[in-house]
Formats: structure tokens, sequence, C-alpha cells
């Protein structure tokens, strides 16, 4: 008679496979950040998703597994937060390394959570297609909750991708659905020789090769724009020599481009002093710019009542300006302020109590083109940029990236820039600190680009554009149509398999 394996035994193999998992799941989110800028191996994308996608099919788990995933993903691809923590917010290395870690894991929690929820209650029968609705949930959960994060965004990787096309279709969250269900798709032909799943793998591959390039069209005559790029040092930026040097440096670098130039852009905060303090200043600028040339630059404001707004402005019109709409918490404003302003010193950075500026605001009116701006972090918000777009012409982004230090940071911004680009069918002007300054054309590509850490000067000619991608006139509406579709088959197959699995341990009872 044979004896029966000892219980220890399952356990051990359970444990291993447990381990295994998680440890599927972390590299799945590091292969992910591979997908994206700088090294933007996009192939990445559906490969990790696919190992997420298989790790979260072993049995049990699935909460903390996804909970790896993020790590692996927050932990890799926003590793630049220690660089605005520790370099520029005046914060010890130990501290600076567990408000890193503490980010990380909290980050890691909105995966966790709707995966997990995904392993517990969606049928096997069809989690393919709801594993695909669940990530996309996730994503757009991770955009709005708690003021929101939607950085690393898988559909951002479709730059210079074969699904680049699908993008002014369905945006940024359609394309991440697609990346999602290919790498469970996948997995399954991989692992599983599932043959069947090439069909929707090449179709929708295929059809991203076929889809129309443009939805929009050029209208007017060419506007040749030059984006001034500094190169200030950012820890003496608000000191009296910052202010001097600021000053010297845009004006020195705006005479040499304005004979030449329609529109002339200075990035965010470019005079680190408040509008009615540089308003002299920007006069004498005014004075030596010829009739045809506008000049736009990033100010902070101060309103009768004191407040303060980050703000972009044409500097020939006192009363038009942009005041950011989304502000970046801890960084702008500081939450709970009364009970954490001055614990760290990273919660006292220089002009961390602004105000945000109202949801409904009209286009600068420059040179003859309608400006739909959005500050530096606003970008990142495929919506809030569509709201932009539906009443501009051109797209404007003026940002300091001088926070992310020598980090993978700003080429991330950059790319998230060339989706938005890509999403509205406009053209769209970034104006950096330090870089990446660079001009990006209606499909997303880089007309031409400054180098990081240098004081530069981007030129270009850029056209007004008309009319509406899919994107732009439907918004989310189709996403939530599909991920509707791809998720309540499998939610309600795995809610009828769970009552009668209850329903059969009551009975056996």
């Amino acid at each position: 008679m044979s004896e029966s394996p000892h219980p220890t035994a399952f356990r051990g193999t359970s444990s291993l496979s447990n381990a295994l998992g998680h440890l599927l799941a972390l590299i799945a989110g590091v292969l992910i950040t591979l997908s994206f800028a700088p090294f933007e191996q996009w192939w990445l994308g559906p490969v990790g998703a696919g190992l997420l996608y298989g790790a979260l099919r072993m049995p049990s788990g699935g909460f903390l597994r996804a909970w790896w995933y993020g790590v692996g993903l927050f932990g890799s691809g926003a590793s630049w937060v220690y660089v605005s923590i520790h370099d520029y917010g005046y914060t010890g290395m130990p501290l600076a390394v567990l408000l890193t870690m503490l980010f990380v894991a909290t980050m890691a929690l909105f995966p966790m959570l709707w995966m997990g929820l995904w392993q517990r209650f969606c049928s096997r029968q069809l989690d393919v297609l709801s594993f695909a609705a669940v990530f996309v949930i996730s994503e757009l959960f991770r955009t709005w909750a708690f003021t929101g994060f939607p950085w690393l965004l898988l559909g951002n990787s479709a730059v210079g991708s074969p699904l680049a096309n699908w993008v002014p279709i369905l945006g940024v969250y359609g394309v991440s659905l697609i990346i999602a269900l290919s790498g469970a798709l996948l997995w399954n032909l991989a692992l599983r020789r599932r043959w069947l799943t090439l069909v929707p793998l090449v179709v929708l591959w295929g059809a991203g090769l076929l889809l129309p390039t443009s939805w929009t069209h050029p209208g007017g005559e060419p506007a040749r724009v030059a984006l001034l790029q500094g190169n200030l040092p950012q820890l003496i930026k608000w000191s009296a020599e910052g202010q001097r040097r600021a000053a010297n440096t845009y004006a020195a670098m705006t005479r040499a481009v304005q004979d030449d130039a329609d529109l002339i852009v200075w990035p965010e905060t470019a005079l680190p002093m408040l509008r009615d303090q540089a308003e002299p200043f920007l006069e004498r600028i005014q004075a030596t710019l010829p009739p045809k040339t506008g000049l736009i630059t990033g100010i902070v404001e101060r309103d009768a009542d004191n407040r303060f707004y980050n703000s972009v402005i044409p500097i020939d019109d006192p009363s038009a300006q942009y005041r950011k709409e989304h502000l970046v918490p801890f960084g702008e404003y500081v939450p709970l302020e009364r009970w954490l302003r001055g614990i760290i010193g990273f919660l006292d950075l220089p002009m961390s109590s602004m105000q945000s500026g109202d949801s409904q605001q009209e286009p600068l009116f420059v040179s003859g083109l309608r400006i739909g701006v959005a500050i530096c972090y606003e970008i990142v918000y495929p919506e809030l940029v569509r709201q932009r777009a539906l009443s501009s012409t051109v797209l404007l982004t003026v940002s300091n990236d001088t926070w992310f230090g020598h980090s993978i940071g700003p080429l991330q911004h950059l790319q998230m820039a060339q989706i938005r680009a890509l999403e509205n069918g406009r053209f769209l002007l970034r104006a950096t600190s330090n870089g990446v300054t660079a001009i990006i054309s209606p499909q997303g590509e880089i007309i031409a680009r400054a180098p990081q850490f240098e004081e530069a000067t981007v030129t270009g000619d850029i056209r007004l554009q008309l009319g509406m991608t899919p994107w732009m006139r439907f918004g989310l509406l189709p996403i939530w149509i599909l991920v509707g579709l791809l998720l309540a088959p499998s939610l309600m197959l795995g809610i009828g398999e769970r009552l009668a699995a209850r329903r059969g341990m009551k009975a056996s009872s």
C-alpha cells in the first residue's frame, strides 16, 4: 500500500507556486516600464501584460500578486520621485527613500484592488476579455482617484508602434485595452497552444497599420515658433540671483530669435517672480518685439485676495491668462496643510500654496493661433487635454522638468505629450526649463527637439489644425462601452459559479 504524501509537501508546493506568481507579477511591472521612454521597447508592453495575466491565473494570492505587479511598475517607472524629494525637496536620503517606498507601495494598491477583484469574481471561461477590461478600469480609476496619477498608462507605449494609429480613435485607454488583451491572448497562445488566438491578434495589430494616420487637416498660413529652454539651476531659482539670471537669459535668447518668429514661448515659471513684479521687465521685452511677434510665458500670478496661481500669459494682453487647473499635491499645494506643513522640508517648497484655475477657460489667442494650454503635469491627463483641444487649433504645454533631475521622468513626460498630440490631431509645443523642449506633429512625431541640460532654442514651422479626431469627438464613451461588453459576461458567469458553489456546499452539509 503506497504512503500518502505528507501535508507539508502540498504546503511547500503551494508556497513555491505563490512565490513564482509574485515574481512573475513583479517582472511584468518592470517589463512594462521598459516599453515606455526612454527604453521604448513597445513590444514588451504585451509581454508584460501577458505575464501579469498568467501570474493572476495561478491559484490564490490575487490581491498580493497584483500588488507586486504595482511595485514592479511604479518602483521602476516612477523612480524619479526619489530625485524630486531628495535632490530638490531638501529631504535627507533615509527619509527620501522611505517616502519613495511609501509612494510606490501606495500606488501599487490601485492594480491590487481591481486585479484582485477580477481574480475572485470573474469566470475563467472568458477571463482573457475580462482581464483587459479590468486592466483599463484600474488605469481609469488611478487617473481619477485622490486627484489622480495617470503616469505609466500602458497605452503610452504606442508611440512608434503598430498600434499608434489606434490612438486618435480610442485614445490612450483604448490602446491600453488592446495591449492588455494582446498580452492575455499571447499567454494562451504560447503556454496553452490555443492557435485561434492568432486571429484577434492579427486583426488588432494589422488594423493598426491600415487605419488612417491623420484625422485633422491644416488651415491658415504656417507660423514660425521659437521655444526657449533657459537651463537655469533650480536650487537658486527663487533667489535674487536666480531672478536676475532668468531675466537676463530669457531676454538675450528672445533678442536672438524675435525677428524670425511669429510666436516665442518661455517655459513654466520662466521668471521666478510674481506677475506684478515682472510687469516692468515684460513691458520692456514687449516694446522690443516686432509687431507680428507674440510672446507667451509661464509665470506666477497673485490676485486681489492674495491667492497664487501657476499661469501662462501672453505678455501683450494684461487681461488674458490660463491658470493651472489640476495642481500637483505636495508640490503646488499641501493636502491637510494645517497638520502637514512644516513637518518635512519637501512640503515647504517654493510656491507650494497655489490655487486652482477654473475648469472652463478660453484658449489663448496669439499670433493668429487658438492655443489650448496644459501646464506641466496637466499634459498627462487625457480628458483634460481633450477639453482644451476642442476649442483650440494648437496645443501648448510648458513645464519645469528640472524637478526630475537626470532621471527617466522627463523622457516619459515627453512621450505622454506625444500621445496627447496624436490623440487630438494637433501640433503640440512643449517648452521646458531644461528639457525636453520639442515641437510635436499631429501624428505624435517629434519634429524638432532640444538636448537636455543645455541652454537651447527650438524653432520650426507649425500649422493650425482643423477638424476632430474620433477621440476628441467621443472621449471616453467608446471605452466604457467596450469595457462593459468585455467584462459583463465573465462577471455574470463568475457570480453564477460562486452562487452554484455555495448552493452545492449547503446541499452537501
